[in-house]
């Protein structure tokens, strides 16, 4: 395609001043799209409000008078006769149209409109009459240095002598099927809009054609995955696996049956297994996974599970190792702390394979460790790891199966896109035994029945976590902090109950080191952060107190929430708010995450839904998940039909058609 610096009107600096918003490529800039659009329509000067908009005709009444300034700066001033009376007309630095400008010329003025003075200061007049009653105009992201006219001209001038070079995404049956109109149209559209319908038309067709790409692009990885990413073949032995299962001290819910189902037929069969283990807090998902890493070790593989903390390790470590206390398994655990002796010997025993399974945190994916045979990797909270981390681990076996785990509610509109690529297990049920945490929204004023609750939780000798936003002052004294509350506690409880304090700043050893005294029950009061979001499981901990949880999005406070509740104990989560407690009210009335994130999804979109933006999240120009669900299925359904039917007709065709067009778009 055409280079960009050869659009007309693009020199070294504009060039410069448009990378710096993005843009390097032809394509780039056509499909800059407007982040919004002012209509204005044709005024009245009596109904026009002070500095309103206004695009009015009329006839020039006096010769323009123009004025020149300094630093190459002009005026031009004339009066104009229109049907609702006679207004002054300013316009600057257009000197150029001054003999265009006769008296007596009809003409339409665009600009804001000076009330007081009687005075409209004109962006724009045109020499002709506009036939529309109203002018719509985009608006686009710039940056300083580069006008909003600028970038409207740069990109009318690369569709007047590029259009044709912009590649269409959408298949020819689909632009039939749909009546759509060819790409170079609708991008003048989109960037000339004559009316709202037109525009309306031309955005469902582009935002189906950038959702029709992707998903495509995530169809064609999954079967590029499965085609040639051969994996390891499990032979397990099945009557084995089933009589470790029927020895699990509980029976599983239905839905990890089925997960446990979709994982063996992955690891059964020859395509290495990319699958995304979905389980909502407290639904169960970890002994699925065991399940998984015994499956493995009946067939002959080691397997790996990383964990994002040391203490969630140890947890992991510490089940794994008591349900296969009566089995000749060799489980050993590898953290940072794991003393050096313990480290070399780990180390060879990976590498002769004496370790059947290891649980760790990062320390798994350091260079000094081999492994004999990995056969599968698992992932808890994989959101949690880069990407880099990710692929270390995996990369450590010649192609081992890989298995994320998370317990972040995902709404489907998400997944659809960002995890499209893989296969997807979900987990909703609780485990037998668990009773529903019963939550309360309360207000500050209602604080002394919010201790009262606490001393009557911690009277029966439970736990209780307080949750602050903040670790330390900010400019806004209102929001309270780990340090205000932990103040705040010990005038309540200090004398006789044990109150201690973790937060994302401190060192990771002496938040395990906490974390523990409250897992052994010599910590009573725990204030933290976010930080213990995911973490350990405390049976005994039955109470979550959140203050200021309007500050926190609604799939935040379910996992905290679910902190409480993993005993038989009854819980419950009390939500201290004075403002928006509209939508704190949701939480009272919905358990469900899946549920609780999809009103997480339409209250805030998707870049927020695990408070930071997540590294590698999918980027659209024009279209939005939330949004354009409808089309986003369309889409999806649409580009796998379109994609097995060129697999059946021509597979080599595929890369030559559709690679590097859509798979590179």
């Amino acid at each position: 395609m055409t280079e960009l610096k050869n659009v007309k009107g693009v020199g070294p600096k504009a060039l410069s001043l448009l990378n710096k918003i993005n843009i390097y490529t032809i394509e780039d800039l056509v499909t800059h799209y407007p982040f919004r659009y002012d209509v204005l329509e044709r005024g009245d000067l009596t109904k026009t409000e002070d500095q309103g908009h206004i695009i009015i005709d009329g006839k020039i009444e006096s010769v323009p008078i123009l004025m020149r300034f300094k630093a190459g700066l002009n005026k031009m001033n004339f009066r104009l006769v229109t049907q609702s009376g006679v207004v002054g007309v300013s316009i600057f630095n257009r000197a150029f149209l001054k003999n265009q400008l006769q008296v007596g010329t009809g003409v339409t003025v665009i600009g804001k409109y000076d009330k007081k003075k009687n005075v409209i200061t004109a962006s724009e007049i045109k020499l002709e009459t506009l036939s529309n009653k109203v002018k719509i105009e985009p608006v686009y992201h710039s940056t300083s240095g580069l006008t909003n006219k600028s970038i409207a001209t740069y990109i009318n001038m690369a569709l007047l002598f590029y259009g044709k070079e912009i590649p269409d995404y959408i298949p020819e049956e689909y632009i039939k099927k749909y009546n759509f109109l060819n790409k170079k149209t609708a991008l003048n559209i989109i960037h000339n809009p004559s009316t709202i319908e037109k525009l309306k038309e031309v955005t469902i067709r582009l935002k189906y054609e950038e959702l029709f790409a992707f998903m495509f692009k995530m169809n064609y990885l999954k079967y590029e995955n499965k085609k040639n990413n051969k994996g390891v073949k499990h032979n397990i032995d099945k009557e084995k696996l089933n009589k470790f299962i029927t020895s699990i001290p509980f029976e599983l819910t239905k839905d990890q049956k089925t997960a446990v189902d979709d994982v063996i037929n992955d690891l059964e069969s020859s395509c290495r297994m990319n699958r995304l283990l979905q389980g909502d807090v407290g639904s169960g998902k970890t002994i699925v996974s065991f399940i998984a890493m015994y499956a493995s070790y009946l067939s002959g593989y080691q397997s790996a599970l990383m964990a994002p903390t040391e203490i969630l390790a140890v947890q992991h470590y510490n089940n794994l190792k008591q349900l296969l206390k009566d089995k000749k398994v060799s489980v050993e655990l590898l953290t940072g702390s794991t003393i050096k002796k313990e480290k070399q010997r780990i180390y060879q025993e990976l590498k002769d394979g004496k370790i059947d399974m290891i649980i760790g945190t990062h320390a798994l994916i350091q260079e000094e460790v081999e492994y004999s045979n990995l056969g599968l990797v698992i992932t808890d909270e994989q959101h949690r790891f880069g990407v880099n981390q990710r692929e270390n681990l995996q990369n450590k076996g010649i192609k081992p199966d890989i298995l994320y785990m998370s317990a972040t509610p995902i709404p489907r509109t998400y997944a659809l896109t960002i995890y499209g690529d893989m296969d997807m297990s979900i987990i909703k049920e609780r485990p037998k035994g668990r009773q529903p945490i019963k939550t309360y929204v309360k207000s500050n004023n209602e604080i002394k029945d919010v201790l009262q609750m606490m001393l009557d939780e911690l009277k029966q000798n439970h736990q209780v976590y307080v949750i602050a936003p903040l670790i330390e002052d900010s400019e806004n004294e209102s929001i309270v902090t780990v340090y205000n509350l932990k103040d705040q506690m010990m005038l309540a409880f200090g004398k006789k109950y044990k109150i201690d304090i973790i937060h994302g700043k401190m060192a990771s050893g002496a938040k395990d080191l906490i974390m523990q005294e409250f897992v052994q029950g010599s910590i009573q009061i725990l204030i933290s952060t976010t930080v213990i979001e995911v973490g350990v499981d405390v049976a005994n901990a039955t109470t979550m107190v959140i203050f200021d949880a309007n500050r926190f999005g609604l799939s935040t406070l379910h996992q905290l929430r679910g902190r409480v509740g993993r005993g038989s104990d009854a819980s419950q989560c009390i939500l201290i708010s004075d403002s928006d407690t509209k939508r704190l009210e949701i939480m009272k009335e919905v358990d469900d995450g899946f549920v609780i994130s999809e009103e997480d999804f339409k209250l805030r979109g998707h870049g927020d839904l695990f408070g930071t933006k997540q590294s590698g999240d999918m980027e659209f120009k024009i279209a939005n998940p939330r949004d354009d669900y409808k089309i986003l299925l369309q889409a999806k359904k649409d580009s796998e039909k379109y994609l097995l039917k060129e697999i059946n007709n021509n597979e080599n065709m595929i890369k030559e058609k559709l690679v590097s067009s859509i798979i590179h778009s």
